[in-house]
């Protein structure tokens, strides 16, 4: 009986404990809600980037996947906004998906028993970085990636000490095939989370799931259940498929996109060699021909750069340029090595460094105006198709000057995020702390796979963040006394 009266005690206390770390969370919640509301009101429209924001609105009119960098997942959410026809509506919804992802977040963590103020500062940068509100702000694809990817790690690993079940591992591998299919860099997630899924678990389970009077329980099995891991492959696997055959009926090659090649020989043109890599001569044409850029994405865009002196659109020559940059890195692997690790490093910068130069880097909320480049065609037709009233954004006073003067804080700068990295990586090596290496794995993979694949650049490493300071969360935080016992189902 008093043993009894003590555990009911510690659970109220705990309870009350969480009630208060909930009420923080929502106060900074409410705060985040403010930021965003004055954002709305500091530009009069959504942010929209040419080529970008363009593509990914005329196919959402057209409803074809495109043929170049973008694959169609991020239009068909502005397909379903789209009997709305406003764009400054996609924004706000992107704010509202900006905040459930700190919720996602947060639920996590304090579901893993982290104390209400680490979950509470886990979502900072997410709520309150000037990048990550921006990017809520434009018609862009990076968003909606963090908000698929973050419910897709809710869904693994919402049951401490257990495998999740078969219905979390489908809903698990449907959200990681959308978020590949709305930017492909996300498509390997499917096979770090099958390795999390396949990997032995501890032979124990962690204290905080038994009772201290009772003998430890038997051994749980030390790998998910075979019919899960099939589950969750077909739930990734069958959308992909059925998107590459989609994309075959308009492009004739079953595939995602049709930028792979040009993206990883853009990617070589920083170090490639053509004495080293002696290439046949369908290919030489692609070696460098003196041109020089500062980063190695303008490659794509230069109208002097080897590839684009080519007869035809430059991604009609997709499968030599991938030859070519194969043929390149086999030939200097160093060298590709040696690349992709210096324009990683830019993540870690105190103050954001401009890649390329032509490209400010905001580390705040700016004020002016940003015309459209009327004299493309596409911008008239998705005007016509979309919304009538698409124009440049312009900030709109007295609330762009108390954006501008909004600070950046000093935790999200460079070396903090290499920090969370540091962190996460090593906790997730301590035993009993498995569940970190799934999001620490998610991080370091979302943060170089851009670069290796293309180029570094800023709004690349976002989605890295939220779950690396899930990662680090993970991996140092203790458990909380009368934390809630999972069960296998």
């Amino acid at each position: 009986m008093t043993a009894t009266l003590v555990r009911a005690r510690v659970r109220g206390v705990a309870s009350g404990r969480g009630l208060v770390g909930h009420r923080v969370f929502g106060c900074v919640l409410v705060l985040a809600a403010a930021l965003r509301v004055l954002v709305m009101l500091g530009y009069d429209t959504a942010q929209l980037y040419w080529y970008d924001s363009f593509t990914y609105l005329d196919t959402a009119v057209h409803m074809r996947p495109p043929g170049a960098f973008h694959p169609a997942g991020y239009s068909w959410f502005l397909w379903a906004m789209r009997p709305f026809g406003s764009v400054e509506l996609v924004a706000g919804v992107q704010h509202a998906m900006g905040l459930a992802v700190a919720v996602m977040l947060y639920a996590l963590l304090r579901r893993w028993s982290s104390p209400g103020w680490a979950a509470t500062a886990a979502t900072v940068p997410v709520l309150f970085d000037p990048s990550f509100v921006r990017l809520e702000h434009a018609v862009l694809s990076d968003l909606q990636v963090i908000f698929l990817v973050t419910a897709a790690l809710l869904a693994l690993l919402w049951r401490p000490g257990v495998w999740p079940s078969t219905r979390a591992v489908v809903a698990a591998g449907l959200l990681l095939a959308l978020a590949g299919l709305t930017r492909t860099a996300a498509v390997p997630l499917l096979g770090l989370a099958a390795i999390f899924l396949l990997a032995p678990a501890s032979s124990r389970r962690p204290t905080w799931l038994r009772s201290a009077r009772t003998a430890p329980p038997p051994t749980p099995r030390r790998r998910t259940p075979w019919r899960r891991v099939v589950a969750f492959a077909l739930a990734g696997g069958l959308p992909l498929l059925a998107y590459a055959g989609w994309y075959a009926q308009h492009h004739g090659r079953f595939a995602l996109s049709g930028s792979d090649g040009v993206a990883l020989w853009a990617r070589t043109m920083t170090f490639a060699d053509c004495s080293r890599i002696q290439p046949p001569p369908d290919l030489a044409p692609l070696c460098p021909n003196g041109t020089v850029l500062d980063a190695a994405s303008e490659y794509v865009w230069d109208p002097g750069s080897s590839l684009n002196r080519l007869p035809g659109d430059r991604f009609t020559h997709n499968d030599l340029a991938r030859s070519f940059a194969i043929a390149a890195i086999a030939a200097q692997p160093l060298d590709y090595l040696r690349e992709v690790a210096r324009d990683t490093s830019l993540a870690f910068t105190w103050q954001p460094v401009a890649h390329p130069r032509r490209v400010s880097a905001h580390t705040t909320f700016p004020r002016g105006s940003w015309p459209l480049p009327e004299k493309h065609a596409l911008i008239g037709e998705v005007r016509s198709e979309y919304d009538q009233d698409i124009r440049g954004m312009r900030s709109v006073e007295p609330f762009a000057s108390v954006l501008a003067a909004y600070p950046y804080p000093w935790p999200l700068h460079g070396p903090a995020f290499g920090a969370l990295l540091v962190a996460g990586g090593a906790g997730a090596l301590r035993r009993g702390r498995r569940a970190a290496s799934l999001p620490w794995s998610f991080a370091m993979f979302l943060l170089v796979a851009p670069v290796a694949a293309l180029d570094f650049d800023h709004r690349y490493v976002l989605p890295a963040i939220p779950v690396a300071c899930v990662a680090a969360a993970l991996s140092w935080a203790g458990p909380r006394p009368g934390a809630p016992r999972s069960a296998e189902r």
